[in-house]
């Protein structure tokens, strides 16, 4: 290894001086990068005082009593659903990480949000690493008018964006991406694990010396996590991730860390052609688009503080192959092996010998305990042949491994959203309060939903 180099990983940040295959770290593959050790100063590389010694003032600690509580001025994105993700809106200073796949509509959002402030007179800049400001201004002009008025600067050299920054002293900036900033001070390649932990640092003193609030946009790997080292997410205050599939219109925020606000909040918006629109009331398209065919059921699921009704489809066929399928689209597919190991102990539904196929209609995700009642009644009724009877009908509720169904948070939420929409019986565990037909098992719920004489093919039932 270059004399004067060391290998850094760049999921975790973890350091040796020689490569390895594997991070001891986080245990991740082909991960170490190497880079440059900076001079530290003396001359020195890493020189430190004997014994640790610091000596630098000394400063007389208060008490959390003797310390005052400042407010927090929040400024309105003009986006309710970016707000409520947020906490209630931009905190000046804050250091936002905007992350998620490439199309899905990250610099539209950051578009969105300084049009709206400039509308109201506050003064913006969008930093563009990736695009010409040129290629900037043809996705405004689709925006609102407001768009159109935020002054852009494509640049890619860290000194001339926070030389910029210092004279013009905007009070929300959107750096898009982190990625695409270089330091000329620092060794690596824009990108590299060195060069986005200096660009992330030293724009952090920029905002909170200048109470600037700053949206990064970052990049996604291929599995979906942000890139970059870890150290990245720690140094920000707000860490959010903007999911869906490209092919689908739906797109959902969430807050993966959130120094002023809670992380249990999401967002959900439509991509049309005018950019992003808030969906305020998804229950009621879910709903209304819901099939009463086998195979269809409708979840009460919970997205942070607010319910929402999504529906769930399964398609059951025999399978071809000696290892059926297993596909899922907008659940872990580890939690519905899981599912059908219960369904097939307990609820007596064996699918062996079939490809199972579900679904989350619309390109939700849903990721809560809730959603293991509405996979195996759907999957259950397209086994059987049969509709759940009373459809469109609601359900949630966790399985257990001995076939119980288990208690799930916010049930009296779920079940207000329901009997809003029309479904006044839903299946949900025992204790779940009025309106709910409690389940104690999957057999009492399967028993409930499924009517006692279904066609049964082949494949279904053992």
């Amino acid at each position: 290894m270059p004399r004067g180099t060391i290998q850094i990983c760049s999921q975790c940040g973890f350091q040796t001086l020689q490569w390895l295959g594997q991070c001891p770290g986080c245990d991740a593959w082909n991960t170490l990068e190497e880079e440059r050790i900076p001079l530290a100063r003396g001359g020195t590389r890493g020189s430190r005082r004997a014994g640790g010694q610091g000596d630098g003032p000394t400063l007389a600690p208060r008490l959390l009593s003797e310390v005052g509580s400042a407010p927090i001025e929040r400024m309105s994105t003009g986006i309710g659903e970016l707000d409520c993700v947020l906490g209630g809106g931009l905190v000046p200073g804050a250091v936002v990480l905007l992350g998620g796949s490439p199309g899905i509509g990250k610099s539209t959002l950051t578009n969105m949000v300084l049009g709206n402030l400039a509308q109201e007179g506050r003064r913006t800049l969008y930093v563009s690493g990736e695009e010409s400001a040129e290629q900037v201004r043809l996705r405004a002009e689709r925006l609102s008018a407001g768009a159109m008025g935020v002054p852009v600067l494509a640049e890619t050299d860290l000194d001339t964006v926070l030389g910029t920054l210092a004279g013009e002293v905007p009070e929300v900036c959107v750096i898009d991406s982190v990625q695409t900033l270089r330091s000329a001070d620092h060794p690596g390649l824009p990108g590299g694990v060195g060069q986005v932990r200096e660009v992330a640092g030293r724009v952090m003193e920029m905002a909170k010396a200048r109470e600037i609030a700053v949206i990064l946009v970052g990049h996604v790997t291929k599995d979906g996590a942000l890139a970059g080292p870890r150290v990245l997410e720690h140094l920000v205050d707000c860490v959010l991730q903007f999911e869906g599939q490209r092919e689908r219109s739906y797109r959902e925020l969430r807050a993966l860390k959130n120094r002023f606000g809670s992380t249990s909040e999401a967002g959900l918006f439509e991509m049309r052609q005018g950019g992003l629109v808030e969906v305020l009331d998804a229950s009621a398209r879910f709903v209304a688009e819901a099939t009463s065919a086998p195979g269809s059921v409708v979840l009460a699921a919970m997205e942070g503080s607010r319910s929402l009704l999504v529906e769930v489809q399964a398609l059951v066929v025999p399978s071809e192959l000696e290892q059926p399928r297993r596909v899922v689209s907008g659940l872990d597919r580890n939690r519905l092996a899981l599912i059908l190991a219960i369904l097939g102990r307990h609820g007596r539904v064996g699918t062996g010998g079939a490809d199972v196929f579900v679904n989350v209609v619309g390109g939700m995700r849903v990721d809560e305990p809730g959603v293991d009642l509405a996979v195996a009644l759907a999957v259950a009724s397209a086994i059987r042949g049969v509709s759940l009877q009373g459809t469109p009908r609601a359900c949630f509720g966790e399985l257990g491994l001995t076939g119980e169904l288990r208690w799930v948070s916010h049930p009296e939420r779920r079940l207000a959203e329901a009997a809003k929409h029309g479904l006044k019986r839903t299946i949900a565990p025992a204790g779940s309060g009025d309106g709910a037909y409690e389940a104690g098992t999957l057999r009492d719920a399967l028993t409930a939903a499924l009517p006692a004489q279904g066609r049964r093919p082949a494949l279904g039932v053992a």
